[in-house]
């Protein structure tokens, strides 16, 4: 199995200027926060923001029409392509990124346990999002699904695939969409204060796998989205319907992703030793 990705199809244009991609990640940002900000501070803005409806056409409606008509449909045009390559390689940057996430959070709580054992107890507050689902978990076991697809079109598809769209490098791409992907996450901060450190790791690293699935499979985000909407069912299911079902879906797939990345290693270090043949 070669880990070497193939060159964006169509990525021969450069597509749309900096500056118009620069306004639309602008947009983006203060769309998605605008949600923490304005109810507070403008009362007639709860009516927008506090139903579903409104509240979804602010966070993901308005970045998706300002990239659509800053920046276009090329890099999202490969969407669904290379769907084997995509699950495969998708698997294995979740898996391996999420297991490296893992061992970061101990280590970090390993600190907070010597330094500040305190700020672990924040992480008791109630979860926001969780506590929107708890009259309905099942709508939003399903919603989740919905909410990834926006997310990768948006920080995958757009904001990290606008430069493999234009054949840039992508590790600095994939590095800057991950922390912004993990940035505008603001509730997980305003929630949990101190212990915020122990959760955006996480987001980070999680980001920095769907983007280099969306660089190895070409373009396609139908896996990402999957994975995505995945990983916040399985919050939900946890929380509301069934703790050790949950587990299992959270981590079913990252183990399995984890094997496929431990063989592609080990062909790697072989083929590295044994040299061409």
């Amino acid at each position: 199995m070669s880990a070497t990705p193939p060159p964006v199809p169509g990525a021969g244009a450069r597509g749309a200027s900096l500056g118009r991609y620069l306004l639309g990640v602008a947009i983006t940002v203060v769309a998605i926060l605008s949600q923490y900000f304005v109810p507070q501070t403008w009362t007639p803005a709860r009516a927008l923001y506090d139903n579903l409806p409104g509240d979804l056409f602010v966070v993901y409606g308005v970045p998706v029409i300002a990239f659509s008509l800053l920046v276009g449909a090329g890099p999202l045009r490969h969407w669904a392509g290379r769907m084997g390559t995509a699950a495969v390689q998708g698997l294995r940057w979740y898996g391996a990124l999420s297991l490296l996430a893992l061992v970061i959070t101990l280590g970090l709580i390993f600190v907070y346990e010597a330094f500040d054992l305190a700020a672990l107890q924040l992480l008791d507050r109630p979860n926001p999002a969780l506590t929107q689902a708890a009259g309905n978990p099942w709508f939003w076991i399903g919603f989740s699904f919905v909410v990834g697809a926006f997310e990768e079109t948006i920080f995958r598809g757009w904001i990290f695939g606008y430069w493999q769209h234009r054949r840039a490098g992508w590790l600095g791409p994939a590095v800057g969409s991950s922390a912004l992907f993990a940035g505008i996450h603001l509730y997980y901060g305003t929630t949990y204060g101190l212990a915020a450190p122990l959760i955006f790791p996480s987001l980070f690293l999680i980001g920095f796998a769907f983007a280099a699935t969306y660089r190895a499979s070409g373009g396609n985000l139908v896996v990402v989205a999957l994975l995505h909407g995945a990983y916040d069912a399985a919050a939900f299911y946890y929380a509301f319907i069934n703790p050790t079902g949950g587990l299992l879906f959270r981590y079913v797939p990252i183990l399995v992703g984890g094997i496929i990345a431990l063989v592609f290693y080990l062909e790697t270090t072989d083929g590295a030793r044994l040299g061409p043949i």
